[in-house]
């Protein structure tokens, strides 16, 4: 029990924060208040609002919230969000459009487990719906598995996405963001070996640290600069009793959100105090720009112990997978194994997390890969965010993954149609544009 304290001290300090935004809303909101003609009340039921909605957000998994698809039927189709495999760790889930036929393209999403939600994909899986059915990995919020579970690891990880890649079926397309994109190359390099029936028909790995050395970064260089027990001792912290997992070791996501928060600590001053003054001119609203954009980017989830320092001192130290030494449950991988799946890698050019060249380098393992089952894209001016949710996606980058899927998976004639007009809005909704610049989200 070790480090109980410290995660129940940041809980502590996380709720006192949230109690105090609430009291400061409820004091400077009294009707008696609006007889002052000073507007510190105005300010201080602002500040408030503010700092108890950003606190409350902390402690709190998004709900999807996806809009129905418009169909050619000229209705609208609901969204429901259904389970596919359960597992302890994580889910595979399913957005089932109500009343729409099986699409032709069939699209697996790979979401990071980095200390954000699979909602982070959510705008990804927008975008998508209107002309694929998709599924999506769910990852769980460590704090709330038991320790009875057991550990869960990079092999751990690798095997829930060869597991999940069986379920539905050789005829699926896999798109891994960021994080899980060199796991996700050795889990289908593994059922290129072991069950070359159930490997996808495509897979598109998008901002991925395949070779972290290629490039360097400020995550590169962190990963280089401190030594495993370095990492240890000061990032993993037991949960503490008010939650499920009690006792389980894990990186917590309020540690990760306050290192997210440091890169860019200036903007993320300016952007609140932004928000106070809106508020307090009542031009804020409950679902603008800003609630948006922190909404979901101030909900963290901890990740467990094991996936992290495994994370960092096998693909990032010991380089597993850029030089094909991974090992799963005892079997070395082989990347070259790959043969018949066709790979693209989805690069941008302000990257400053996954720069230019990390995520390339996977064509280079392929070995085994003919060279036109291969393809690289880069988008010259998009950052982290913007090559998988922003308008660099789906400008460019998504009509060029669907064009890539169509010519590799067997679709006779493209199925990709215009979008409605009201499909169009609702993505443009999901994902303002203010997110496109914003690189401050780490995955």
């Amino acid at each position: 029990m070790r480090y109980m304290a410290a995660y129940d001290m940041m809980e502590t300090l996380r709720n006192t924060n949230a109690w105090l935004g609430a009291t400061a809303r409820t004091m400077g909101s009294y009707p008696a208040t609006a007889l002052v003609p000073l507007p510190m009340f105005k300010m201080l039921a602002a500040w408030g609002e503010v700092t108890e909605r950003s606190f409350g957000r902390m402690n709190a998994k998004p709900d999807w919230n996806l809009a129905a698809i418009p169909g050619d039927d000229q209705l609208d189709h609901p969204v429901e969000v259904e389970t596919t495999v359960k597992g302890d760790f994580g889910d595979l889930i399913h957005f089932k459009v109500q009343g729409r036929d099986a699409m032709q393209r069939r699209i697996l999403l790979v979401a990071p487990m980095s200390g954000h939600y699979a909602t982070l994909l959510r705008s990804t899986v927008t975008s998508l719906l209107p002309d694929a059915d998709v599924w999506i990995t769910d990852w769980h919020n460590a704090r709330d598995i038991p320790v009875s579970a057991g550990k869960f690891d990079v092999e751990d990880y690798t095997l829930y996405l060869v597991d999940f890649m069986k379920a539905l079926g050789p005829d699926i397309n896999v798109i891994a963001v960021c994080q899980p994109a060199p796991l996700t190359l050795a889990a289908t390099a593994l059922l290129a070996e072991q069950d070359p029936d159930a490997q996808p028909r495509t897979l598109t790995l998008i901002g991925g640290p395949i070779d972290p050395d290629a490039a360097a970064t400020d995550v590169t260089d962190f990963g280089r600069r401190v030594t495993m027990g370095q990492l240890e001792h000061s990032m993993i912290q037991r949960v503490g009793f008010l939650y499920a997992g009690v006792g389980r070791k894990v990186y917590p996501g309020l540690l990760q959100l306050s290192s997210f928060i440091s890169m860019n600590a200036e903007k993320h001053g300016q952007a609140m105090r932004d928000q106070i003054i809106a508020v307090a001119n009542g031009t804020a609203s409950d679902h603008d720009k800003h609630n948006k954009f922190y909404d979901e980017y101030l909900s963290v989830m901890d990740m467990t112990a094991e996936f992290y320092l495994s994370t960092v001192e096998r693909i990032f130290k010991g380089l597993e997978i850029a030089q094909n030494r991974f090992v799963v449950d005892g079997h070395q991988v082989d990347i070259g194994k790959i043969t018949s799946v066709a790979v693209k890698t989805v690069e941008g050019g302000k990257d400053d997390i996954s720069a230019p060249g990390q995520c390339v380098a996977a064509l280079d393992m392929l070995t085994g890969l003919p060279d036109d089952k291969k393809a690289s894209y880069i988008e010259p001016d998009a950052g982290h965010y913007g090559i998988f949710a922003g308008g660099s996606w789906r400008r460019n980058i998504r009509p060029l993954v669907l064009d890539f899927i169509d010519a590799n998976s067997g679709i006779s004639k493209p199925v990709r149609r215009k979008p409605k007009l009201k499909a169009v809005q609702a993505i443009k909704d999901d994902m303002p544009e203010a997110l496109d610049t914003n690189g401050t989200i780490a995955i």
